[in-house]
């Protein structure tokens, strides 16, 4: 199996089988993941400092930032909003959670990326990667602490955050860009209601309510299983867990015991972000020693939610 930094670096070689696993992968989940969100989403803030700052060539390819009244290099935290990698916006979220960090001294920013349509999978990646990296090139511009830099987002967004958090780091020190010599690695990260592995057949086993039928049938006829199976074991974020990785928090909105919604609709939507998924991954994450804190209703852990753990961990 390829690292993560081989397996994008040799896509170009492969467009036919990745846009095949795409559709096996995404298309099957998108309508799903279009319903989760981080927060309620709410107009932008009025107060961005940069908006809509090109890190790319394509139109979603663009940065939002919220620099904080602050003197010296700050900590900053980002945001990656859900949509299924099909939708969704990066000027849709939280004031109240944007207020909040500017008022701890921290920036912010929000990041827009490509969508299916935009681009063959893994484009969402490389662009999550991208971002950062190219804020990381802005930070004595912007007044960033290049060593205390968090991530948080929702279903997609958080596929895409734990990516950058548990991914080998895709810094090339031999790169002639400077941008690609950049840091991808975080300081701390909290995935809200992300799935843990995209293979639908663990989801059958182990997702209450879950019914295969939600999605179809997965399979094509141009792609082995082999090339199937390898292609989903390198999107699924729990695979990327290892010893080296950063404090973790998970949030998910239900109870491990908790029943069913009797909505066909809400039970879908329930199923896709269900707390099974963040289980195995703080099995995954405590076996290789990395502290990690599982979020859900009634469960016992020493941080409010998301942003009070970010904040705790970039204040240090």
């Amino acid at each position: 199996m390829k690292t993560s930094k081989q397996w994008i670096a040799t896509k170009h070689s492969s467009n036919r089988k990745l846009t095949c696993m795409l559709w096996i992968c995404f298309t099957l989940t998108v309508p799903l993941l279009l319903s989760a969100q981080t927060t309620s989403p709410q107009s932008t803030p009025k107060k961005i400092t940069f908006e809509n700052v090109a890190y790319g060539d394509h139109p979603n390819q663009v940065i939002d930032f919220w620099q904080a009244d602050v003197k010296g290099p700050a900590p900053l935290v980002i945001f990656i909003h859900g949509g299924g990698f099909t939708g969704g916006s990066h000027d849709k979220i939280s004031q109240e959670k944007v207020q909040a960090y500017l008022d701890a001294g921290m920036h912010h920013a929000s990041i827009e990326y490509r969508f299916l349509k935009h681009a063959q999978f893994p484009a969402p990646h490389e662009d999550a990667v991208r971002a950062l990296q190219f804020i990381r090139s802005r930070a004595k511009a912007w007044n960033v602490d290049k060593n205390r830099i968090a991530a948080y987002g929702g279903s997609a967004g958080a596929q895409l955050v734990a990516y950058l958090a548990w991914a080998d780091d895709f810094a090339d020190p031999d790169s002639k860009d400077p941008i690609s010599r950049e840091s991808s690695r975080l300081t701390a990260v909290a995935p809200i209601g992300g799935q843990s592995t995209l293979d639908l057949d663990w989801w059958v086993e182990h997702i209450p309510g879950y019914d295969r039928n939600f999605h179809g049938d997965s399979k094509r006829g141009d792609l082995s299983e082999i090339e199937q199976r390898a292609l989903v074991h390198e999107l699924s974020i729990i695979h990327h867990i290892s010893s080296d990785d950063p404090p973790t928090f998970m949030s998910y909105g239900m109870h491990p015991e908790a029943s069913i919604p009797n909505n066909p609709k809400r039970a879908r939507d329930w199923s896709i972000h269900h707390v099974n998924f963040g289980i195995v991954m703080e099995e995954k994450l405590r076996e290789e020693g990395v502290a990690v804190f599982l979020k859900y209703p009634n469960a016992k852990v020493p941080f409010e939610d998301d942003t009070a753990f970010l904040m705790h961990h970039l204040a240090q």
